[in-house]
């Protein structure tokens, strides 16, 4: 059996979908199952079983779950808005919520293949693994720092394996749930909907309108790198999971008004409540990942965000 966590959200969904393309059905889908909107992500996916997050979280608290019969936990699910500032809901879903997990898998020799975030390195220019590059800038970013920390003490005495992953700027499809967490992709394409122009940032941070630059990589990227992960289950440790290669916001506007055949770029200024807690750069290392034997290739914007827009103009539920 493998189990998703966050089973009906974003990657999770996506992970799921994978599986079952691989054959794969004996799948434990844990989320919350009440949301419309996330059952629209997985109502087409074959699993054996869905559980609620906290009968989950009963269950190995209490160990009524047999270990030995899991192949591999994908823990996906946790807040995923970077600008939550209810610390006790934050540390309760990145921090507690992922040590029971963490707990259980070490005890039970389980591999544990876990969403960390980017959101670690902070307003730093250096992403690469390494205690001294983190400096997290807000609450969520602190609570997967947090658990990060927790990890490496178990690294390299654990038997089993455990894998972080530091998950850059994904988009793809299954993300209408995230709202205003959603890619930039994804909001350029609705605004050119409504009118012929889509908004960027003006300059900050040294950077010119619309150039600050992100790693943006699809979600399928992020599948692939999982998938891989739970086939080679020696290999442990905590990895960057970008492509390696920054682009412009700019390029992403581009793609998209390329593929809706019409529209321009309109800079608006930089909000005030962004300022200081908001990432002008990031391109990951993938030094650790390449080290450790992935070598599949990544899209780029131009032809990510193509396969993306692609899929949105077949599934309208995904568009609000």
């Amino acid at each position: 059996m493998i189990v998703v966590t966050g089973s009906n959200g974003f990657i999770g969904s996506n992970l799921i979908k994978n599986l079952n393309s691989l054959g794969i059905s004996n799948i434990l889908a844990v989320d919350n199952h009440d949301i419309e909107v996330l059952q629209e992500n997985i109502k087409d996916c074959q699993i054996k079983e869905c559980l609620g997050i906290e009968e989950f979280l009963a269950s190995i608290k209490k160990r009524e779950i047999n270990s030995s019969k899991i192949k591999a936990i994908f823990h996906q699910g946790a807040c995923s808005d970077t600008m939550e500032w209810d610390a006790e809901y934050l540390f309760q879903n990145n921090l507690l919520y992922s040590k029971e997990l963490l707990e259980f898998c070490v005890e039970g020799s389980t591999p544990l293949i876990y969403a960390s975030s980017a959101s670690v390195y902070g307003s730093g220019n250096k992403f690469k693994e390494e205690l001294e590059n983190e400096s997290p800038i807000n609450l969520y970013a602190y609570s997967k720092y947090l658990f990060d920390q927790i990890v490496r003490k178990h690294l390299g005495s654990n038997k089993s394996q455990i894998v972080g992953l530091r998950y850059f700027n994904v988009y793809g499809p299954n993300e209408v749930h995230k709202k205003g967490m959603a890619s930039v992709a994804y909001h350029l394409h609705q605004q050119l909907k409504n009118s012929n122009q889509v908004n960027l940032f003006k300059g900050s941070d040294k950077f010119g309108d619309g150039e600050q630059r992100r790693d943006f990589i699809h979600v399928d990227d992020v599948v692939n790198v999982n998938l891989w992960f739970m086939n080679n289950p020696s290999v442990s440790g905590i990895f960057n999971v970008g492509t390696g290669k920054s682009q412009t916001f700019n390029e992403v506007a581009k793609a998209v008004i390329e593929w809706n055949q019409k529209g321009h770029i309109n800079y608006i200024n930089f909000p005030e409540n962004l300022k200081g807690a908001y990432q002008s750069f990031t391109e990951a290392d993938i030094g650790a990942l390449r080290k450790a034997g992935y070598d599949q290739e990544f899209l780029d914007v131009n032809s990510g965000v193509k396969k993306y827009l692609d899929v949105l103009s077949g599934w309208p539920k995904n568009e609000y």
